[in-house]
C-alpha cells in the first residue's frame, strides 16, 4: 500500500518529466466563459444541434449514464463463432443457421466477402465465410459457395490465408500444421530484459497469440463434419505449402528468411525437447490469461483473444462446467447482435470511448454543463478508472497506477487514447465539491501515468512504451499487420490537445518533443497518418486540434500544408471521404465517399487552425444540415474506424453522430475551447 501511494504521488513531483502548469488543476472545472449566445447564428443550424443534442441524448443508458453504440466489423467474426461452436461440438445449435445467413447477406456479387462495406474481396475473409457456410450446412453446388470458390482460386488460393485461418482450419485437419507459423509457448520463458521477449509484442497480439501457443502445442484433433471438408479448395493432393512460398518477397539475408529459419528449426524440435521444458511453458501461459481475466470481460476484452481463450482452455483440459470457462463462453454471447433471423458478432465494446465523445459533443454543442446525463456520464467514467498495474508495467515501471480502458472491464489493458479521451470529457461538466475532487485525483493520476507514456521518439502509442522494434514485423505469424505498437500522430494530437487544455505549452520538454515527433511524422503534402480511424483526415484533424490548443503558431508552414491538403481533398458538395483502401494504397488519400464523420473532422480540423469564416469550413457546415435526417441522425455507409490497418476494420455506430454534432457546436462557437472570432458575442450555454 506504501509503495503504492509512493508510486501514485510522491515519486512524479519529484522528476521534471512530471512538470505541471501551476493551476492546471483548476482548468478541470468548467465555466461558462466564451460561449456564444444561440440567437446570433442561423435557425437551421440551432434547430440541426437540437435534434442531434436530443437524438444523442436518447441513446444514453438510463441507468447507469454511459453510452454504447454497436460496433460492427466485417464477416471474419461471424464465420470464427461458427468455428466455434463446433470447435465445442455445438455445431447444431440455431445460431449457426443465423450466423450463417449473416454471413450470405454480405457476399459481394463476385463471390468474395469483404474486409470493410464497400470492399473488395480479402481472401482469408472469403475463405472463412465459405467455410463457415458449408458447417452450416450449405451444399457444394449452391451458387453462393460455387462464386465463392472461383474468387477464391483469382484471389490465390487457400494457402495464400493468414495465419489465423490456417490456425483453426488445422485444428479440424483441413490443414496441415506443417504449413501452419510456429506459435511455441516457451515464449513464454524468455526473461523481459531479452531482446525478443512476449513485451516486445503489442498489447492486442499478446491476447491473441499467447492462447495460439497453447493450441500450437496441444494441437487438438478436432473431428470435421464430412460436409465441412475443404479438399475442393485444394489444387493438388498438398495440404499444405512452405511458409517461405507465401511470405511476401525477400531477401536472403533479411530478417524474414532469418525468421523463416527459426520456424523449421522450431517444427523440428516439436515434440523432441524437453518434456519439462514444455510444461513448464504451458503452465506459464495458462496462468498468464488467468490472471489477465481478473477485471476484464475476457482477454483483452476482445473477440479474437476471448475465442482463442476459449479454445485453449479446452486444450488444457478445462470442464465445460468450470466458471471459468464458462464466463468466456458468456462473454462471447455478450457480443452478440440478432435482428430478422440474422445473428451478428461485434468485437467488442465501446462504451468508455462513445461516451467520453459523447459528452464532449454534448458539452461542446452547448448543453448545459449541470445537465443531469453529463452528471451522470462523470459519475459513471469515474468507475471506470484503473487501478490495477497492467501489462504497460514491464516496460514502465515509474508510471503510477491510472487511465481507462475501451471496454467496460479491462484491468490489464487501459490505454493512452480513452484515457486522454475521459480526461478532456470530464472537464466540461459541472459537477459538486465532493465529485469534482474525485475527478481532480483521477485526471492526476490518469495525467502522470500519460506523461510516463511517452515514447522516447515523443509521441505516444496505444497502450505501450517503445513498442517499436520493426524486425518483429517479419514474424511468420506477424500477418496481421499489428504486432507492434509504436508512436502515432493521431494518438500523440490527442494527448497535446489534453495537455494543452490544462496549460502546458512548448515550454514543456513533453509538449516539445511531440511537436518535435508531428513534424518528423508529417507526411510530404502536408497530411498526418490516422492509426485509429480512417485514416490522412481523421490523423490531420488531430494533430491540428492538439497543435491548437498547446497555443501553437498556426501560420507556420507546418499547419499551413495541412490546411491546404484538407481542402484540396474536399468534394464538391462540400463533404470530404476516404475509404480503408488508403491503408494499402497512400495515393487514394483523403479520396472516397462523403461521410459525416470524416466530414466533421475536416471542419474542426480547418476551426482549430483558426478558419472560421472560410469557404471550405461554411460548405462543409452546409453539408451536415442539408444531410441531417428528420430524427437529428446522419447515415454513414462506410467504415471510418480501424483496427488493424489492411486487416480488420470497424464500424462505429455512433461516428455519424457524435462528431457532426461536436463539429456544429465548434462551428457555432459555444464551447470555450475553440477559439472564437473577435466579435463574436458572450453568452450563457444552451440548456437543451
Amino acid at each position: 500500500m506504501v509503495k503504492r501511494i509512493v508510486s501514485e504521488w510522491l515519486v512524479p513531483f519529484g522528476l521534471a518529466r512530471f512538470r505541471k502548469p501551476k493551476e492546471w488543476a483548476e482548468s478541470l472545472r468548467p465555466d461558462a466563459a466564451g460561449l456564444a449566445r444561440p440567437e446570433d447564428h442561423p435557425e437551421a443550424l440551432q434547430e440541426a444541434i437540437r435534434k442531434a443534442q436530443e437524438a444523442l441524448l436518447r441513446v444514453q443508458n438510463s441507468e447507469d449514464g454511459y453510452w454504447c453504440a454497436d460496433l460492427r466489423a466485417d464477416t471474419t467474426l461471424e464465420s470464427d463463432a461458427i468455428m466455434l461452436l463446433n470447435f465445442l461440438g455445438r455445431g447444431q445449435s440455431p445460431k449457426v443457421r443465423k450466423l450463417a445467413n449473416f454471413i450470405l447477406s454480405q457476399q459481394l456479387p463476385d463471390g468474395g466477402w469483404p474486409i470493410y462495406r464497400n470492399g473488395p474481396a480479402d481472401l482469408s475473409a472469403t475463405v472463412k465465410a465459405y467455410w463457415a457456410l458449408k458447417f452450416a450446412g450449405h451444399g457444394l453446388h449452391e451458387p453462393s459457395l460455387a462464386k465463392a470458390r472461383k474468387k477464391i482460386t483469382e484471389l490465390g488460393g487457400i494457402h495464400k490465408v493468414n495465419t489465423y485461418s490456417k490456425f483453426y482450419m488445422a485444428m479440424f485437419g483441413q490443414y496441415d500444421w506443417r504449413g501452419v507459423p510456429s506459435i511455441p509457448p516457451e515464449i513464454m520463458l524468455f526473461p523481459n530484459w531479452f531482446y525478443y521477449n512476449l513485451y516486445q509484442m503489442s498489447a492486442w497480439t499478446r491476447s491473441i497469440v499467447i492462447p495460439l501457443s497453447i493450441i500450437w502445442s496441444e494441437r487438438p484433433a478436432i473431428q470435421c463434419p464430412h460436409h465441412a471438408r475443404l479438399d475442393e479448395l485444394f489444387p493438388d493432393s498438398r495440404r499444405y505449402v512452405p511458409l517461405r512460398d507465401v511470405m511476401p518477397p525477400h531477401s536472403f539475408f533479411s530478417w524474414t528468411n532469418y525468421f523463416l529459419l527459426w520456424d523449421g528449426w522450431l517444427k523440428v524440435m516439436e515434440g523432441n525437447g524437453p518434456h519439462r521444458l514444455r510444461v513448464w511453458s504451458l503452465r506459464l501461459a495458462e496462468d498468464w490469461i488467468l490472471q489477465r481475466l481478473q477485471d476484464s470481460d475476457g482477454l483483452g476484452a476482445i473477440f479474437p483473444g476471448i475465442v482463442n481463450t476459449i479454445m485453449a482452455m479446452k486444450c488444457m483440459g478445462f470442464s465445460d462446467y468450470d466458471p471459468r470457462l464458462v464466463r468466456q463462453i458468456r462473454h462471447i454471447e455478450n457480443l452478440e447482435i440478432e435482428t430478422d433471423g440474422m445473428l451478428e458478432m461485434q468485437p467488442c465494446f465501446a462504451p468508455i470511448w462513445d461516451t467520453s465523445i459523447s459528452v464532449i459533443a454534448l458539452a461542446e454543442s452547448g448543453l448545459n454543463r449541470e445537465h443531469p446525463a453529463l452528471v451522470r456520464a462523470v459519475e459513471w467514467l469515474l468507475t471506470k478508472e484503473s487501478r490495477r498495474a497492467g501489462d504497460w508495467r514491464v516496460t514502465n515501471n515509474l508510471g503510477p497506477v491510472g487511465g481507462w480502458a475501451f471496454q467496460f472491464n479491462n484491468a490489464f489493458y487501459p490505454d493512452i487514447d480513452d484515457t486522454a479521451m475521459v480526461m478532456l470529457a470530464l472537464r466540461h461538466v459541472h459537477v459538486d465539491e465532493s465529485l469534482a475532487l474525485a475527478r481532480e485525483k483521477s485526471c492526476l493520476r490518469g495525467l502522470h501515468w500519460l506523461l510516463s507514456m511517452q515514447s522516447r521518439k515523443g509521441g505516444w502509442a496505444a497502450f505501450d512504451k517503445d513498442n517499436t522494434k520493426f524486425i518483429f514485423t517479419k514474424i511468420p505469424f506477424a500477418d496481421h499487420n499489428a504486432i507492434i505498437d509504436p508512436p502515432y500522430a493521431d494518438i500523440t494530437g490527442r494527448v497535446l490537445e489534453f495537455l494543452g487544455y490544462i496549460g502546458y505549452d512548448e515550454s514543456y520538454p513533453c509538449v516539445r518533443a511531440a511537436v518535435d515527433f508531428l513534424r518528423r511524422e508529417q507526411e510530404s503534402d502536408g497530411s498526418w497518418y490516422g492509426r485509429w480511424s480512417v485514416n490522412y483526415i481523421y490523423g490531420t484533424w488531430q494533430v491540428l486540434r492538439g497543435l491548437a490548443a498547446i497555443d501553437t503558431d498556426m501560420e507556420q508552414p507546418m499547419v499551413q500544408k495541412a490546411i491546404q491538403w484538407l481542402k484540396s481533398v474536399q468534394r464538391p458538395d462540400g463533404s470530404w471521404g476516404e475509404t480503408c483502401e488508403t491503408y494499402a494504397d497512400p495515393s487514394k488519400k483523403g479520396r472516397g465517399p462523403s461521410t459525416p464523420s470524416q466530414t466533421a473532422w475536416a471542419i474542426m480540423g480547418l476551426l482549430a487552425a483558426g478558419l472560421y469564416d472560410d469557404d471550405a469550413v461554411e460548405r462543409g457546415v452546409q453539408y451536415l444540415l442539408g444531410t441531417q435526417k428528420e430524427d437529428g441522425t446522419w447515415d454513414e455507409t462506410e467504415f471510418t474506424g480501424t483496427g488493424f490497418p489492411k486487416v480488420f476494420y470497424l464500424e462505429y455506430t455512433l461516428y455519424r453522430n457524435y462528431f457532426p454534432l461536436l463539429a456544429l457546436g465548434q462551428y457555432r462557437g459555444t464551447g470555450r475551447d475553440m477559439p472564437l472570432p473577435r466579435d463574436a458575442m458572450q453568452g450563457d450555454p444552451v440548456d437543451a
